[in-house]
């Protein structure tokens, strides 16, 4: 059976995700969003996206951090040192997420059935960026827009894509 793969990201008008391996910007309903989504189930991310979570593995979730480094171990997560070992990990009958970073991204995004966006509307400098989401291989079925706040001088959008059959 195949496993559900879903991405969740934050992407900003240029396709940027971060830089110097922290996010581009706050928005509080993002955060919000993405432990509610995440929240009791199986979340994939590379080693330097782990050291970038402020308290370690993030709870009430299976972590599990892809690395290269055959002797590295961290507890509370499971460690993977491939796509595939990864995916063997995620759970069958759940919906598992890709949490980032950049590579992880790129590696996962063909085997991903749902893409759970907050499309910012501003380009911010970066070093790290989000694959182009193809209209062929991808079709909205949600959105929820957001206008400026004080603390956001920035509209944004939740999106969710699915895999197009």
């Amino acid at each position: 059976m195949r496993k559900p793969i879903s991405i969740i990201v934050a992407i900003a008008d240029n396709n940027a995700i971060g830089k110097d391996n922290k996010l581009l910007t706050y928005i509080p309903g993002d955060l919000k969003r993405f432990k509610e989504l995440t929240s009791g189930h199986t979340v994939v991310m590379g080693r330097r996206t782990f050291e970038s979570l402020p308290n370690g593995p993030l709870p009430q979730r299976v972590n599990i951090v892809i690395t290269h480094d055959p002797g590295l171990s961290i507890e509370g997560c499971r460690m993977a040192h491939s796509v595939e070992e990864a995916l063997n990990f995620c759970q069958s009958e759940d919906e598992n997420f890709i949490i980032g970073g950049e590579t992880i991204y790129r590696a996962f995004l063909p085997f991903a059935d749902k893409l759970y966006i907050t499309r910012i509307f501003k380009s911010f400098e970066a070093d790290t960026f989000f694959p182009e989401i193809r209209d062929c291989e991808w079709a909205e079925i949600h959105r929820e827009d957001f206008s400026e706040t004080p603390k956001n001088d920035f509209k944004f959008s939740f999106i969710i894509y699915q895999r197009k059959k």
